[in-house]
Order: structure tokens, then C-alpha cells, then sequence
């Protein structure tokens, strides 16, 4: 696999490591002020964001496999699992919370698609 798109799935994965704490442990101090949400509605959301948060760990552990695994078959299947989820989360986000989601997370998440495609070639 190509440096750079070795690279750039790190990142994906390093971001979604990011949300996985935004969404869980840091949720009602500074993941309630990156999401905009108050204080108040924090304790309400707190369990559903938990939830999300955990899928956004899961992304990261599918990237993470797919980065360091030795069998290149095994691998490959979690990079294209990972990236693929990622690429319809962010679109689904787009359409339903931000759709600045859409340039942070599927944006990223296709062009590591196609280098990673590019350089299995």
C-alpha cells in the first residue's frame, strides 16, 4: 500500500479515535461545546452519543486492523470495510445532522479509497 494512502487512513482512524472521545468521556465538557449542544441537553443526549461513539471506535479498530495486520488478504478486506463505512456514515450525517459532514468524513474517506485502490494495482 502506498505511503500516502497509509498515511491518510491513519489520520481517518486517528479522527474517529478523536470522536470516539468527543462522543463518550469528554461528551459533557468539550464534546458538548465542539457539538454546539447545551448543557442542559447534554444530560440528554449523553447515552444516544455514547452509542455513536462507540461505532466511531469500531471504525477505527476495523482502520487500525487494516494498517497493521501481516496477512495482506485480511487487511485489505478491513481497510475496504473501514473506509467504506466511514465514506456512508459521513452521508448519512450529512443529510440528517451537519453537511459539513461531508467534507470532514466522506470526502477523506473516498480519496483514501482511491489511493489505496491505485496503489494495490
Amino acid at each position: 500500500m502506498a505511503m500516502t494512502a497509509k498515511v491518510l487512513i491513519g489520520l481517518i482512524a486517528l479522527m474517529h479515535v478523536y470522536f470516539l472521545l468527543l462522543e463518550t468521556v469528554l461528551f459533557k465538557t468539550r464534546g458538548r461545546r465542539v457539538f454546539g449542544i447545551t448543557a442542559a441537553n447534554a444530560d440528554i443526549l449523553a447515552p444516544a452519543m455514547s452509542n455513536q461513539g462507540c461505532y466511531n471506535g469500531f471504525l477505527a479498530v476495523a482502520l487500525i486492523i487494516g494498517l497493521l495486520h501481516p496477512d495482506a488478504n485480511v487487511a485489505h478486506n478491513f481497510i475496504l470495510y473501514g473506509l467504506g463505512c466511514v465514506a456512508v456514515a459521513g452521508v448519512w450525517g450529512a443529510m440528517t445532522v451537519k453537511s459539513i459532514i461531508l467534507f470532514f468524513q466522506t470526502v477523506p474517506a473516498l480519496l483514501a479509497l482511491m489511493l489505496y485502490n491505485i496503489a494495490a494495482m
